[in-house]
């Protein structure tokens, strides 16, 4: 299934460009595109380039949720708003309010439109995160000649995963840098398995082929994660200082930056857990921030761009892996080179 044991993670919010999949694609990794945060629109300019180099790429796609917050959620969302306006009004920003529709395309990540958009022009794989796409879906897109790939965060969420029909599972790691891919309760949260450990465990429970994903810093942990019964290993956190990247550059410089000594899990930025280096909005609101995506990350979107235009990374959510420290920068080529040759 997968040609190549190495996989360019697909990384949202702007940080995959299609010139970073392509650059990924050239030196011998298998690209994903980032279709999150996308409408459908965008997701076309964003995929493009990639058609137009007449490459076998993936997409990746947000599972939309179920069910909206409940009334405590929503008390606690509230709260969490007032909590955020001190800090917004250092930047100058305001907290918007919360007034969204359960049906409206940003709560859904314009859901039904990016399906439609890949039914009528697919792409060899796509994969899906937050969740698990209906059987039905599953199965359109593999009557349109796409393989669908779940991504999945523990035995019981493989096994979940297995029932949908799926071709392959993505098994991905606490130690993984940005959101969480867990939908189920008590899965995703920090444990004490390696990512080689969680894949053997998924490897014991299923057949599909998999991918592990989380925390990985060099070719040795390839190795580690190929060893285990994965056929490949993605990477993320290790290419968001490449030249390519659509990260911000203070982003990229923190990623360098001794004065950052920690990743840590927060609901934070986005209402749902997320591994991000330890900064001072990490501090603040951790412990506060509800359960509530996308809204969290609606009321936070500004005051992270006022914090970015203000050059101040003290705001930002600085995703990274637990592997952050061997992040190079220098073209993305470079990088998976690296790897390749060390396998």
């Amino acid at each position: 299934m997968f040609i190549t044991p190495l996989i360019a993670a697909p990384m949202a919010g702007g940080t995959t460009t299609a010139e970073l999949a392509l650059a990924t694609h050239g030196a011998g990794a298998f690209a994903f595109a980032a279709g999150g945060y996308k409408s459908a629109g965008q997701l076309a300019t964003h995929l493009a380039p990639l058609r137009a180099a007449g490459i076998d790429f993936g997409v990746n796609l947000f599972v939309p949720r179920t069910s909206p917050p409940t009334a405590s959620e929503s008390a606690a969302l509230a709260a969490y708003r007032t909590e955020l306006s001190e800090t917004a009004g250092r930047y100058g920003a305001e907290v918007p309010d919360l007034v969204l529709a359960e049906d409206d395309p940003r709560v859904q990540d314009y859901w039904a439109e990016k399906l439609d958009l890949l039914l009528a022009d697919p792409v060899a794989m796509v994969s899906f995160t937050f969740g698990l796409a209906p059987v039905r879906i599953v199965a359109q897109l593999q009557k349109a000649g796409t393989q669908v790939v779940a991504s999945v965060t523990s035995v019981a969420e493989a096994r979940a995963a297995v029932e949908t029909g799926v071709d392959a599972l993505l098994v991905q790691h606490s130690s993984a840098g940005g959101h969480t891919a867990a939908f189920l309760p008590g899965a995703g949260a920090a444990d004490t398995a390696t990512l080689p450990e969680l894949v053997a465990a998924v490897r014991a429970a299923v057949t599909l082929p998999l991918v592990g994903a989380g925390g990985i810093a060099s070719a040795a942990d390839v190795k580690a994660v190929l060893a285990a019964g994965a056929e490949a290993a993605a990477i993320g956190t290790a290419l968001i200082r490449t030249a390519e990247s659509g990260a911000r550059p203070l982003h990229k410089d923190a990623l360098a930056d001794p004065l950052y000594t920690r990743t840590a899990m927060t609901r934070a930025f986005t209402g749902k857990p997320a591994r991000a280096l330890v900064n001072e909005f990490v501090r603040d609101h951790s412990e506060s921030a509800p359960h509530a995506y996308p809204e969290v990350h609606f009321l936070t979107a500004p005051l992270r761009a006022a914090a970015s235009a203000a050059q101040d990374p003290r705001a930002l959510n600085l995703w990274a892996g637990s592997g952050w420290k061997s992040a190079q920068s220098g073209p993305a080529a470079d990088v998976i080179k690296e790897f390749l040759q060390g396998l």
